[in-house]
């Protein structure tokens, strides 16, 4: 029985690690008027008619705080990345000069910011609502196993080792949505 619970709180603490990595993942596309190359790390570019990620059909670098600059592998592909990059929808004008496409980041307004903040705080709520669906998950699974002869204490023990877990996992969530936060008010 043991073994179950272990492997049961290992899938949580395995859950709990993935959110937050998909916490931050995302929390990189949004900008914070920084030029970033993960901004367009969600763009496919029709490579041949197979979409494609931006990054494996060219390199993808911050020039300058401001500016982004992509150089394609293969200068054909310059039109479909712009294409791709209009098509994308991210208020971004890209500007193709036959070697590079370019794309200046307006600085945001405060309006804008103050969007991007709540956007933000939504991605943590979802991540939270995942932290609260794994922790519910295991703590079923450790009650159940106690009513099917799993040591009582042991139980409790299992329940508090749960709690921790996700009060860790909730400590780090805070943190990231407040550097992010900060990050995005800077101005």
């Amino acid at each position: 029985m043991s073994d179950t619970i272990e492997s049961t709180i290992h899938t949580g603490k395995t859950t709990l690690a993935n959110a937050l990595t998909h916490l931050a993942e995302e929390l990189q596309k949004i900008r914070a008027g920084k030029a970033s190359p993960a901004m367009l790390s969600s763009i496919k570019v029709d490579y041949y008619g197979t979409p494609t990620p931006l990054q494996q059909v060219a390199n993808v670098s911050a020039a300058d705080s401001r500016t982004l600059s992509i150089q394609p592998w293969e200068k054909p592909m310059l039109a479909a990345i712009e294409r791709a990059i209009f098509e994308a929808n991210l208020g971004l004008t890209p500007m193709n000069d036959g070697e590079f496409v370019r794309i200046n980041i307006p600085p945001l307004t405060q309006e804008r910011r103050v969007e991007l903040v709540k956007q933000t705080k939504g991605l943590g709520e979802a991540t939270k609502i995942s932290f609260r669906t794994a922790r519910q998950k295991m703590m079923d699974f450790v009650k159940k196993e106690v009513k099917d002869g799993y040591p009582e204490d042991e139980g409790k023990k299992r329940e508090t080792e749960i709690d921790g877990m996700v009060k860790t996992a909730n400590t780090k969530l805070e943190e990231l949505l407040v550097i992010k936060e900060k990050e995005i008010m800077k101005v």
